[in-house]
């Protein structure tokens, strides 16, 4: 602490401080008279200058420097910030940049031998008294080679998720198999699905029609399961589930077995359709079964790939739109639905991706003020990373056909979820603009766009689009890690888009229960396939 004594006679003060010691210093004042105004003045200057040395002691303290013990140390510290001088610690800094400065730009030498960790680079410094620069250099090269190794592992993780969502986990693949030969064996397996007496209810108009394509038995038996236990009105819903030739007997044995009365279900392959021919589908016909395509969506997606150019987010969304299933024909099916039911006006179509998790009747009721489609846009929301798609995400506007009839900034929609007004497309050439995008695109050669359904979709769909409340919907679940379980909880359907879906390991834990809960583990087929709740 310090203190001043002033003595009775006011010609000497003497400054002391008691910090387990003690300094005098006596200033002599000389023997003439002093006037007030004077010891005044003096006082004003000491006032103003004693927090500056205030401020300066508690700079000196908190750097954690030598503690000074005495005014001579302080003015020894204090001394060269006055003074505006750099201290020893500041020079050494400065000196550690301009070399830092310098090696950014140098090349590694050939065959350096980094350490393979920081202790170690430490450990060889001092046995080998490096130099500042050869220890910059060292640096780089480990800094370098972690961020490499880092890179490419990022990159095999992500081709190592794309494999797992694009193979069909073990139990799925049994429980269709088995399924199938329960269709051939058991006649309770092939009961027409409905029964004959309620197939008028098949394209009654009065009832909620819901439309599901998918080759996936599990995912199918959750949507619909999903659906009817959220349902406010079950016996007024009625599923009209499309599959491909080689799960049909499996889907309609399922259903079969495991009714979900009061709802109504169908069960109907492809092959079943008398429309769905060559002739009406030439464009879907040629992307299935073009040798380039296959090889893009089946062969090596490493191979012929510029790593060094792209970033692991932008890899990861391009491997999903790679996805074997975006040359189904079963994917493309959408787009048909006024052919394929030509009897029905309203109706919601549904990916075997989703849990209905509210009573949807409510979107009968939307008036889509003569759109075709009502759909979530996907272009503004909380979520920056799922909402906030527009065209550029999903065109090459360095296509001179695209960059002339496209804008970048238009907003995206989403599939998934779609409440489709049959009577108002059968009025558009919405699926003659398809199959004419689509046709461009293979002409092309796939540089306009990659192939999935949505893009061609975003065209042909353009200005027969009306928004539905965001809340209808929700995104992301198949890859947004962050996604927020409250949300989650608020939606009325959820949509495991992206490659991390519910009933494969790799999905995200935190929200898979939302779908295991509709999974019967308790039923014998799924229970002797070891699918058990994770």
């Amino acid at each position: 602490m310090m203190q001043l004594h002033f003595s009775p006679s006011m010609r000497s003060i003497t400054i002391s401080t008691n910090n387990g010691f003690i300094d005098f210093m006596k200033i002599k004042v000389a023997a003439r008279h002093i006037s007030y105004r004077t010891i005044f003045h003096t006082f004003l200057l000491l006032a103003f200058l004693l927090p500056f040395v205030f401020i300066l002691t508690a700079v000196v303290t908190l750097e954690g420097v030598n503690k000074c013990s005495s005014f001579d140390c302080l003015g020894r510290r204090l001394g060269p910030r006055l003074l505006g001088r750099v201290d020893g610690s500041a020079k050494l800094v400065s000196e550690f940049y301009k070399i830092l400065n310098q090696v950014k730009t140098d090349e590694i030498p050939d065959g350096l031998r980094l350490p393979d960790s920081f202790t170690q680079l430490v450990s060889e410094m001092q046995n080998n008294q490096y130099d500042a620069n050869t220890f910059a250099i060292m640096l780089k090269a480990m800094i370098e080679k972690f961020e490499k190794d880092i890179r490419e592992s990022k990159f095999a993780e992500l081709m190592h998720k794309h494999f797992a969502a694009s193979s069909i986990p073990k139990g799925i693949h049994c429980l269709s198999l088995r399924l199938t030969d329960e269709y051939s064996s058991n006649a309770h397996a092939r009961k027409q699905l409905p029964p004959p007496e309620l197939l008028p209810l098949l394209s009654d108009n009065s009832y909620y029609h819901f439309i599901l394509s998918t080759d996936n038995i599990l995912a199918a038996s959750v949507v619909v399961n999903s659906a009817v236990q959220s349902s406010l009105r079950p016996e007024k819903i009625v599923f009209h589930v499309i599959t491909d030739k080689k799960t049909y007997s499996g889907m309609h044995s399922w259903f079969a077995l495991n009714s979900i009365a009061p709802a109504l279900v169908e069960v109907k392959g492809i092959h079943q359709f008398d429309w769905l021919t060559r002739e009406n589908i030439p464009v879907l016909e040629a992307v299935e079964n073009q040798n380039g395509i296959r090889s893009y969506y089946h062969g090596n997606h490493i191979v012929g790939a510029n790593l060094s150019d792209t970033t692991p987010r932008i890899f990861a969304s391009k491997l999903q739109a790679r996805s074997p299933k975006y040359i189904s024909l079963l994917n493309h099916l959408r787009i048909y639905l006024p052919e394929l039911f030509p009897n029905l006006e309203k109706v919601v179509f549904l990916d075997d991706d989703v849990v209905i998790q509210r009573d949807l009747s409510p979107l009968w009721d939307i008036d889509l003020e003569g759109k075709v489609n009502g759909a979530v846009e996907t272009c503004k929301g909380e979520d920056e990373w799922v909402m906030s798609k527009r065209f550029r995400n999903y065109f090459n506007f360095s296509h001179p056909i695209i960059q002339k009839h496209l804008n970048p900034d238009e907003c995206a929609w989403a599939y998934g979820m779609n409440v489709f007004d049959l009577h108002a497309w059968r009025r558009t050439n919405i699926r003659e603009i398809y199959h004419s995008w689509l046709r461009k695109n293979l002409m092309s050669n796939l540089t306009m766009w990659k192939l999935g359904t949505l893009p061609p979709a975003l065209i042909a769909f353009r200005d027969q689009v009306h928004p539905i409340d965001p809340s209808w919907h929700m995104l992301g679940l198949g890859y947004q890690e962050q996604t927020d379980v409250e949300n989650v909880k608020n939606a009325a359907v959820i949509h495991y888009n992206g490659q991390l879906k519910p009933w494969l390991e790799i999905g995200f834990e935190h929200v898979r229960p939302f779908w295991t809960k509709y999974v019967n583990y308790s039923n014998d087929f799924i229970r002797n396939c070891h699918i058990v709740e994770s």
